[in-house]
């Protein structure tokens, strides 16, 4: 089969069509025929030496795809309702920049009706991280206040929809006049932009003092401080990335004095059983709200995959707001 492989450490152009040999489905596993890949800050990371692969795990970049069941354990496939010829979209551990790509089959979700492959290729790694950090772990309730950190990424722009489908209020930062414009579109309910405005600030304005309940934080080092100064008692900062740095200094006496949670989580290493429950949790209570299209899908870019290199040239240059795919 035809892969994207990362020949080296380094930057784009490092990654380069590859042939293979093809997986075959184990045990609880499924074998899907890829026709879009998602792309996500992860395998940015992979492809400079700064993320690795969990044991077990293919080296070929990509987590999530989208396409058709070609095979699979037959037992475990009709336990989750699926059959040979399903379009389904599936997290993946790694492998998912190739043809073919195996998936356990607790991870896997059919493709929303009347969703193309590409637009089903951009749902499993945001929808399965913002699900269990911002709703698991941050316990975002109707009503509260959610602050995103970076509201033009994958993330951000899933957060922001997911959010408002179930009753919040979204606060985002953006870089740039033009990143806030289309966070608003979106449907946050103001955008800052940080790079003129201090956000701790205009949170506290906009909340009357109160501050926001949680902060979905995909910098950290610095921004943790301000973070812990803009939260409402009992609020919550859930950390899923560190592009701002590794350590972090924050007044431990707030935190005592406001009950403040700080916590985070990383999605790839975790086990099966985990994704799966979340898989379950996001078939019943988000895969309606996607079919009716109230959550529609945000693609920036398809890149053909041979144009991986590009793809993630894209995505290193921040001017993308949502999702870039690669299609087979």
């Amino acid at each position: 089969m035809k892969a994207i492989e990362i020949t080296t450490y380094g930057a784009p152009e490092v990654l380069q069509p590859a042939e293979r040999p093809e997986p075959v489905a184990g045990e609880g596993e499924l074998l899907i025929r890829v026709a879009a890949s998602g792309i996500n800050r992860p395998d940015v990371l992979q492809r400079t030496g700064n993320y690795p692969v969990p044991p077990g795990a293919s080296d070929i970049p990509g987590l999530e795809v989208a396409g058709v069941v070609v095979a699979g354990d037959p037992v475990a496939m009709a336990e989750a309702g699926f059959r040979v010829g399903d379009a389904v979209c599936a997290l993946v551990a790694g492998g998912g920049y190739a043809e073919l790509c195996v998936a356990p089959v607790g991870q896997c979700l059919p493709v929303p009706e009347g969703w193309t492959a590409v637009e089903a290729a951009s749902l499993p790694e945001t929808f399965f991280t913002v699900w269990s950090n911002v709703f698991d772990r941050g316990r975002l309730q109707a009503g509260e206040t959610l602050l995103i950190q970076g509201g033009t990424s994958g993330i951000g722009v899933t957060a922001i929809q997911l959010a408002k489908a179930r009753g919040a209020r979204v606060i985002v930062t953006a870089g740039s006049d033009d990143k806030c414009a289309a966070c608003l579109k979106l449907g946050a309910d103001h955008a800052i932009n940080y790079k003129t405005q201090d956000f701790v600030q205009v949170c506290k304005e906009l909340t009357n003092g109160r501050g926001v309940d949680v902060v979905l934080d995909m910098v950290a080092g610095a921004y943790v401080a301000r973070e812990v100064e803009c939260l409402a008692e009992d609020g919550r900062i859930v950390i899923i990335a560190v592009q701002g740095g590794v350590k972090a200094e924050f007044n431990a006496g707030m935190v005592l004095r406001k009950r403040l949670t700080i916590t985070g989580s990383t999605l790839r290493p975790r086990p099966v059983a985990f994704k799966a429950a979340i898989a379950r949790a996001l078939r019943e209570q988000v895969w309606p709200v996607l079919a009716r299209r109230e959550i529609a899908p945000i693609i920036f870019a398809t890149f053909p995959a041979e144009q991986a290199a590009q793809a993630h040239a894209l995505m290193e240059s921040g001017q993308h707001v949502g999702k870039i795919v690669l299609t087979w």
